[in-house]
């Protein structure tokens, strides 16, 4: 289940979204203390807690763990669009106030990414 992250799970995640490989959690509170003020136990227990969670992979480097992202923040994005599809009664008015409230730039790579899926369905 995707659920919405907490404001400092949010945070941690966006950051780890813009990084290419693993990173350790002094590398995420050293960044994060440019913002805030926060304590390094705090970015330690929210990375492991999203550990738990199955939001982060971690491995062992050395003392500390190296973590990364268990998915995209697209897969992530994509998996909320479907469970507030399925938790929000009709289908076809969910998606229809959906569209009343996209750009004509977002409908536009809608039908691009819908016609790509039909082709990939009825190629054999």
């Amino acid at each position: 289940m995707a659920r919405g992250f907490g404001d400092l799970e949010k945070v941690v995640m966006d950051r780890l979204w813009t990084r290419a490989g693993a990173t350790s959690v002094r590398e995420v509170f050293e960044e994060l203390l440019t913002d805030r003020e926060i304590a390094y136990t705090t970015v330690m227990s929210t990375m492991d807690n999203l550990h738990g969670k199955g939001w982060l992979t971690r491995e062992r480097s050395g003392k500390a763990y190296l973590y990364a992202p268990a998915m995209t923040r697209e897969q992530y994005s994509a998996q909320l669009m479907r469970e507030a599809l399925d938790a929000g009664g009709s289908t076809e008015l969910v998606l229809t106030h959906f569209l009343d409230h996209i750009s004509d730039d977002e409908s536009t790579q809608l039908r691009k990414v819908l016609q790509r899926s039909r082709t990939r369905k009825t190629k054999p």
